[in-house]
């Protein structure tokens, strides 16, 4: 199958509203693609995988212009450069480290066998080694990205989403209500909670005050988050903040 369509990256971490970023893209008329497909994105073949496996369970949308995809784990790298495509637009998405640590071992707490990220030790591990990682892709790429604080897709979508319009050079508005997809809620697809099945932006934030972070954790997750958001901001060729 020919493929003619650019492509949108996100690359974030876990629990930083990426599954409602990615609905809110995934419900635009330009744009296929919402959940994460666990991909690298090394080589042109890795395009066409992409396709193929977005086909399994949606169809293109008529007169549509991308595909969307997500990246929240280090395993899986995207190398802009080494794809042979022209047409790529790369966003950049943090959320704090409190918030995101207590929700990733809410998460994994309730899976049915232990897993190593209900552990808060081992959640803030894996965000530091993300968002370091996510640094040194901003470092390194010379491809131009947008870095937006997670933190606005709840807070402040009204000012976000005309900058993501903007940036994306869509034809049409983002907008806060979204559709509900075949993967929606499946796990190993995102978000499986409830409020994924809403349709529009829910501002209320989840309290996980049952969660405790060892300071020593959390200090080293403060660090790293201050320092590489920094450094993505000062990279970018736009931002927004909250």
């Amino acid at each position: 199958m020919s493929d003619p369509y650019a492509r949108i990256f996100l690359l974030s971490h876990m629990r930083a509203y990426t599954s409602l970023a990615g609905h809110i893209l995934g419900s635009h008329p330009q744009i296929n693609g919402y959940y994460e497909m666990h991909l690298s994105y090394e080589s042109p073949s890795a395009l066409n995988r992409q396709l193929e496996l977005f086909l399994q369970g949606d169809a293109l949308k008529p007169a549509s212009r991308y595909l969307f995809d997500k990246l929240l784990h280090n395993d899986y790298r995207l190398r802009p450069e080494r794809l042979g495509l022209a047409d790529i637009r790369i966003l950049l998405s943090l959320a704090e480290p409190k918030h995101t640590i207590k929700s990733i071992v809410h998460l994994f707490a309730q899976k049915p066998d232990p897993d190593l990220y209900a552990s808060p030790v081992a959640a803030a591990d894996y965000y530091v080694a993300r968002v370091r990682a996510l640094a040194e892709f901003c470092r390194t790429t010379e491809w131009p990205y947008h870095y937006f604080d997670a933190e606005l897709l709840l807070r402040a979508p009204e000012q976000l989403l005309p900058r993501l319009t903007k940036w994306l050079e869509l034809d049409s508005p983002l907008s806060e209500r979204y559709q509900i997809f075949s993967q929606t809620g499946k796990a190993g697809r995102g978000d499986t909670s409830p409020r994924i099945h809403r349709g529009s932006v829910d501002r209320a934030r989840s309290d996980y005050a049952h969660v405790t972070i060892p300071q020593a954790a959390l200090s080293a997750a403060q660090e790293a988050y201050g320092a590489c958001r920094e450094e993505m901001i000062a990279n970018a060729a736009d931002s927004i903040l909250s």
